[in-house]
């Protein structure tokens, strides 16, 4: 059961490296694209910024979540016993 949570944790890390790897990238090698206001006036790098602090709130769900799903399988086997 650990093993398989430890997976599960490097896989959204994994997505969330990606992630900040292309804000990373985008900040470094394309600054102008930064620049551009594609919704109300708010810069890409704050729309982006911010997308980054929610998709780590998500996916801090999410594995909390799937590893509670494995979880409450394992209390209920041990119950049964």
């Amino acid at each position: 059961m650990e093993s398989r949570n430890a997976r599960i944790g490097l896989v959204l890390f994994v997505v969330y490296l990606a992630l900040y790897g292309g804000f990373v990238y985008l900040s470094a090698f394309r600054p102008e694209s930064m620049e551009s206001t594609p919704v109300a006036g708010l810069n890409l790098a704050i729309l982006y910024g911010f997308g980054l602090i929610i998709a780590a709130l998500l996916l801090a769900l999410l594995y909390g979540w799937l590893c509670r799903e494995n979880g409450s399988e394992g209390s209920s086997k041990e119950s049964d016993q």
